[in-house]
């Protein structure tokens, strides 16, 4: 008589299921993944929310901030300007609108009975590419803005320039809008 083998017939799992319960285990470990990420992914949808407004309420703070700090540099050499400055941070303002315009459109399509995964993952990816797109466009209008003014202040033929590049940074958000 031979001495049983450790492990022959069962699979590596908790309570050691036979060799014949095999697929089955598998079936049901496959079963318990899909109800995980169904789970997650209804959380991370109620969070995108949160992410999208946490992005572009950063690339509006951002872009406020850095614009503000430039705004006043000028203001010390030519106080007659900081009104007309001010574009800038309106425009960092106006990054915060399309975040509240997307969130309230997400919103609208979530129900708790027959949402379904691709709605999930489609309404993630919505939120996360309005947010970090205007996070990057806050970014690039607080540098431009500041630059922008402090050279305004030197040389005011440089404002309609400034304006322009401003707008092209402003589209970045508009493209993740869209």
């Amino acid at each position: 008589r031979q001495p049983k083998k450790k492990g022959r017939g069962k699979i590596p799992c908790e309570g050691g299921a036979p060799a014949g319960r095999e697929k089955e285990r598998m079936a049901e470990t496959f079963v318990c993944l899909c109800v995980c990420e169904w789970q997650l992914l209804r959380l991370l949808t109620r969070r995108c929310f949160s992410l999208l407004c946490y992005f572009l309420g950063m690339g509006a703070a951002y872009g406020t901030a850095k614009s503000g700090v430039g705004i006043a540099a000028m203001g010390v050499m030519r106080p007659e300007l900081v009104i007309k400055s001010i574009i800038p941070v309106v425009m960092a303002g106006v990054l915060g609108i399309y975040g509240f315009i997307i969130s309230v459109l997400i919103a609208q399509k979530v129900a708790p009975v027959g949402y379904k995964m691709f709605d999930g993952y489609a309404h993630l990816a919505s939120g996360l590419a309005c947010g970090l797109s205007g996070l990057s466009a806050g970014m690039a209008i607080g540098v431009v803005g500041d630059s922008g003014v402090r050279a305004n202040a030197q040389q005011p033929k440089l404002f309609v320039g400034m304006i322009l590049i401003l707008i092209f940074a402003e589209a970045l958000a508009l493209y993740g809008l869209i």
